[in-house]
């Protein structure tokens, strides 16, 4: 005679049969190295808006067109930022180059134009 125990089997009070050993199956290991591939994600964007402005009852279409023209539109703005910092900066150095060279060239009326120069540079300021 053999050992082995028959696969016991119950029937559940809805009807349905299952087996009443859940242990899991005996695997073997296995013959290479396994590779875990693991994949980050960036955390989803907060769509707390959204929610707020669906359960106002605004449609999903104006949703749809925040969500794609919201961050486009912090996009433009960043680069206009960028571009005036960029010209305030440019004039600063031209008007500094133009005050040196004044005083650098002239006598008493260079100094003078030199003066009225950075007179009307601080009142701009």
């Amino acid at each position: 005679m053999s050992n082995i125990e028959p696969v016991r089997i119950v029937q559940l009070p809805d009807g349905t049969y299952t087996y009443a050993d859940h242990l899991p199956a005996i695997q073997a290991p296995p013959a290479a190295p396994q590779v875990v591939h693991q994949h980050i994600h960036h955390a989803p964007p907060d769509r707390t808006v959204q929610r707020i402005a669906l359960g106002s009852g605004i449609g999903a279409g104006t949703v749809a067109a925040g969500v794609y023209f919201g961050p486009l539109l912090v996009g433009a703005l960043t680069a206009i930022a960028a571009n005036l910092a960029l010209l305030a900066f440019l004039a600063a150095v031209l008007a500094w180059g133009v005050v040196s060279v004044v005083k650098s060239i002239g006598g008493t009326d260079g100094k003078a134009a030199a003066k009225t120069l950075a007179k009307a540079r601080k009142r701009r300021r």
